[in-house]
Order: C-alpha cells, then structure tokens, then sequence
C-alpha cells in the first residue's frame, strides 16, 4: 500500500511540476503575438487544473485510506498529503484579487473606469493582471509539488 501513496504524490508533483514549469517559462519569456499567448495560456491552465485534480485525488485517497483503518507511520504525512489543497484554495482567493490590485496600482475605481481608458492601456492592464495571475498560480504549483514530495516522503508504514 506504501509504493501506491508514494507513486501518487510523485504522480502529483510531476504534475503540478510541469504546470509550473510551463506558468515559470509563460511569465520569465512572454511570448508575442496574441495567438502564441493564447496557445501558452491555455496550456498552462490546463496543465494547473490537472495538477490540482490530483492533488485532490490524493486527498481522496488517503481519505478512504484513513476511513479504512490504514494509517502511515508519520502523522505529518496527513499535512503534506492535504495540505496542497489549502494552497490551491488560497492562491485562487489571490489570483482573483490580483485585478483589484492592480487597478489599485493604476488608481482606477473599477473595471469600468478600465473601459474608459484608450485601448493600448487597456491591454497594458489586462496583461499586467494576466502576468500577476500566472505568476501566484505557478508559485502555487511549485509549493504543491515540495508538498507532495514530503507526502512521498513520509507516506511509509501504510
């Protein structure tokens, strides 16, 4: 049962490793053009999502591990196994104050005063708040996978 936990935390870091390899390459070397920044978004969304489903999916698992009886030698294994979703929770709550904060940076009340601004600042904004987004979910990608590797890391004894 222990190489089962073990091979699905590595299974979560990788995942959430090539979700935050993609969102670091997105924010260190932007890509041009419209239709190149949409192909590089999309990825890496997809790839977030991916990655955050399996750490829900371990959570799940080590669960209906915990329900059945089966407990790991280190309770800590429980901090590192659920804690990803935690992190996931907050860097949302983070990546949707991130257009509020940068209006705030702009001095603008709100997402209409964005509308009255000339169109080349308005996609200075947008991308300003699509950087600063891509940014707090590649960092949270990263954190989940350190977490998983010490889940893998204490899951012995199950």
């Amino acid at each position: 049962m222990t190489q089962a936990v073990v091979a699905g935390a590595i299974a979560v870091a990788t995942l959430n490793a090539i979700a935050g390899s993609i969102g670091a390459w997105s924010w260190f070397r932007p890509v041009s053009g419209v239709e190149q920044q949409g192909r590089a978004a999309a990825a890496f969304w997809v790839a977030l999502r991916v990655g955050q489903g399996s750490a829900l999916m371990l959570a799940i698992a080590v669960g209906s591990l915990a329900a059945a009886g089966k407990r790991p030698d280190e309770s800590l294994f429980y901090l590192y196994a659920l804690l990803p979703l935690a992190v996931a929770f907050i860097a949302e709550q983070l990546r949707a104050a991130s257009a509020q904060t940068i209006l705030d940076q702009r001095g603008l009340e709100s997402a209409q005063a964005v509308g009255e601004l000339p169109e080349a600042e308005q996609h200075e904004l947008l991308a300003a708040v699509l950087r600063r987004e891509l940014g707090v979910m590649t960092l949270s990608a990263f954190v989940v996978v350190f977490l998983a590797l010490r889940a893998a890391g204490t899951a012995h004894g199950f």
